[in-house]
């Protein structure tokens, strides 16, 4: 083997040892990376259930009792999920529907939406997200309090259009970000939508024994 074919050799494996290297090094770091990322949506989920459904209002253990829900990618997920039943004496009290809507500015928002037997919001808090800051991340109850216009709200309330106001609805949008807001609202909109559907069979299922 000639010099330069030796010299071409080398690099070649130099480089092919590199590019193992850094794909290796790239795949630990997403991995690592996802990992984070799911404890802190789980840990803003689990805060979040007793935003919207806090513990003077039920008597059960909320992070627990769960059931599975039927077409759940009605609710934009593609693989089964569970919601969350408050249960005061043992009666449900409300449900905590979670929720994913591909429609946001930056890509899926995810929040949870609790729904009381009636079919009237009970809370929305969304619990992840790559919005704007200063704009879209204004759904965050930390950024405004808009998130709480949907408290009391109901597919049965004549006065409720659910739409942010641009498209003739009862939703204030944001200064320079509707499409966030916009995404929102209709999450929360199929949301009753599907308790609508749904509502009675879950909360007529039995709590989990202890």
């Amino acid at each position: 083997m000639t010099p330069i074919a030796q010299s071409i050799l080398r690099n070649a494996i130099g480089l092919g040892l590199f590019a193992v290297i850094t794909a290796g090094s790239i795949a630990l770091t997403q991995s690592v990376t996802a990992d984070r990322i799911d404890e802190q949506i789980r840990r803003a989920e689990a805060a979040a259930l007793f935003e919207i459904i806090p513990p003077s209002r039920h008597d059960n253990d909320l992070l627990n009792d769960v059931v599975g829900l039927p077409d759940s990618f009605r609710l934009g997920h593609r693989e089964p999920v569970q919601g969350h039943v408050a249960r005061q004496a043992a009666q449900p009290v409300g449900i905590i529907l979670p929720v994913v809507t591909p429609e946001g500015y930056s890509g899926d928002i995810r929040l949870l939406v609790g729904i009381s037997p009636a079919g009237e919001v009970l809370g929305v808090r969304v619990t992840n997200h790559r919005e704007t800051p200063g704009l879209g991340d204004r759904v965050e109850l930390k950024k405004s309090n808009w998130i709480l216009s949907f408290a009391g709200r109901a597919l049965t309330d004549d006065s409720t259009r659910w739409a942010v106001r641009k498209d003739g609805g009862s939703f204030d949008q944001f200064t320079g970000a509707t499409i966030t807001p916009r995404a929102v609202v209709q999450a929360v909109y199929e949301a009753l939508r599907y308790f609508e559907d749904h509502g009675e069979a879950l909360l007529a299922m039995p709590a989990p024994s202890v």
